[in-house]
């Protein structure tokens, strides 16, 4: 059902549990505070947004960024700065690489001490064909469990590390600590209960060995990929998608060709995880 806000901006869902297009908008151009409410209030209901047929330069892009959060600096180990610019990253396949940037399942930067919030990607190139992102609503899949497994892991927390992102990208660079986080946290904005663990991260429990987490953590990743919790994009040059990290994860199709597909993202700091909200009390 298509939401026409007040201003004149439609949303419109594309799935039951994620996902909503915004029409009628030109992000080039500066917004008022009223417009980043809707926008903001659609990505807190959906998890994540898109737009079609944008045209900006990197400094629109990097104004649009600050009307939402403090954009964070690109992890140059990991993927650089675009040239000229200090947050936005530039994501591709080089011929070298023989998998893309993030084609697996995962949330960005769970392994930071204050995660990150938000991330938007603006596609600068896209193949013929190919080169789709799915995204998944990890409320959906917390509401998927069993009310006995859900009061279970309100219980625990987890171990995350990005060790092995840095060694599959090859980076040299030793990683960052590890840190913890609860496995269910509630929404700073819209209270859900969010299952809060990922694939590319998420170690084992905290108190737990590996090989006694991995059993659960597999059952629970099952849980995130069924498809009718999931949405899946289809990029256009121009498209711009905007999601939540703490609500969804999202997965970067590998079936095009080094080259084809070119993405300049940028991460912005939201609300920050609210310690009493963690819980799951």
């Amino acid at each position: 059902m298509m939401e026409r806000q007040a201003l004149g901006i439609e949303v419109v869902p594309v799935t039951t549990h994620v996902g909503a297009e915004i029409r009628n908008i030109d992000l080039s151009q500066p917004q008022s505070a009223e417009t980043i409410r809707q926008i903001r209030a659609a990505l807190v209901q959906h998890g994540v947004v898109f737009f079609r047929n944008q045209s900006l330069d990197s400094a629109q892009y990097e104004a649009l960024a600050h009307a939402f959060g403090k954009p964070v600096r690109p992890n140059s180990g990991i993927i650089p700065a675009l040239a000229g610019t200090t947050v936005i990253a530039e994501v591709r396949k080089d011929p070298d690489m023989g998998r893309n940037v993030g084609g697996s399942w995962h949330t960005d930067q769970v392994y930071r001490p204050n995660p990150s919030w938000g991330t938007m990607l603006l596609c600068r190139e896209v193949p013929t064909f190919g080169g789709d992102t799915l995204w998944a609503s990890m409320s959906a899949a917390y509401d998927r469990l069993s009310p006995g497994l859900q009061k279970t892991l309100r219980g625990l927390r987890a171990v995350h590390s990005n060790a092995n992102v840095q060694s599959r990208m090859n980076t040299g660079r030793a990683p960052d600590p590890d840190v913890v986080h609860p496995v269910v946290i509630r929404h700073p904005e819209s209270g859900r209960r969010i299952l809060y663990v990922s694939p590319s991260y998420t170690r084992n429990f905290e108190g737990w060995t590996e090989a006694e987490s991995k059993p659960l953590l597999d059952y629970l990743y099952q849980q995130a990929q069924h498809p009718e919790i999931f949405c899946r994009f289809r990029w256009e040059k121009g498209s711009l998608a905007f999601w939540d990290n703490y609500h969804t994860w999202h997965f970067a199709v590998n079936d095009y060709e080094a080259g084809e597909r070119v993405m300049h993202r940028i991460v912005v700091e939201g609300p920050p995880f609210d310690r009493e909200l963690e819980t799951g009390a």
